[in-house]
């Protein structure tokens, strides 16, 4: 493995980068708002497990493909845009979403939660999956960490400083998760407050997407 010096850059740097306020982070948030902590939980787990996708491209060398096909990157960047765009959606304008019952028997963030409790896992796991922008980030950062002259080949510590990073991305994923359900805990008795949070919810996610849809990198 790299030396103590280079893996101490390496926490440092993956660090400050985990904890900057990024697409990731907001995605987990808009789900906790407009679904509730459960759901939240389970879209913080689909981007990690998405996460290895990447980290298994990085260490394959997968990912020198899209800077190799531009087009293949634009393509696959459109199409998470796109299906961003379209849970965004989805969530504004959800039958589901009215107003909570007066006697506060099921509220709209539980008929969410009922609708399927682990659909919020597999679109989390998509919308990672589909984000080459996480592919080129891995392709850039983790060999700046890696050491020819180690014993183990470049591959397996692509492989390993990979996981390092996705669990740290996940914990501020998870710190995200943590903060949103608190901070909408106090709004859960207003009667409208089913409408609002899948309006807020869902126009970040259409914000997120037409963000990556537009950017050029």
């Amino acid at each position: 493995m790299p030396s103590i010096e280079i893996l101490t850059a390496f926490l440092v740097a993956t660090a400050v980068f985990a904890y900057m306020p990024g697409p990731a982070m907001l995605y987990a948030a808009a789900q906790t708002i407009a679904r509730g902590k459960r759901s939240g939980w389970l879209a913080a787990l689909g981007i990690h497990v998405g996460g290895y996708v990447h980290v298994l491209a990085a260490a394959l060398g997968l990912a020198v493909l899209f800077e190799a096909v531009p087009s293949l990157y634009t393509a696959i960047k459109l199409l998470g845009a796109a299906y961003l765009i379209w849970l965004g959606l989805r969530l504004m304008l959800a039958k589901e979403a009215a107003d909570a019952p007066a006697d506060g028997s099921v509220s709209s963030v539980a008929l969410a939660g009922r609708a399927g409790p682990w659909r919020a896992f597999w679109q989390s796991v998509t919308v990672e999956v589909l984000n080459p922008k996480t592919a080129i980030f891995y392709l850039a950062f983790l060999p700046q960490f890696t050491d020819p002259a180690a014993s183990l080949p470049i591959w397996a510590q692509l492989a390993i400083l990979g996981t390092v990073v996705n669990i740290m991305f996940s914990s501020a994923d998870v710190v995200c998760v943590v903060l949103a359900d608190r901070v909408t805990a106090t709004l859960r008795r207003s009667a409208s407050f089913g409408r609002w949070v899948r309006r807020a919810g869902g126009g970040v996610l259409v914000g997120l997407g037409v963000n990556l849809g537009l950017s050029r990198a």
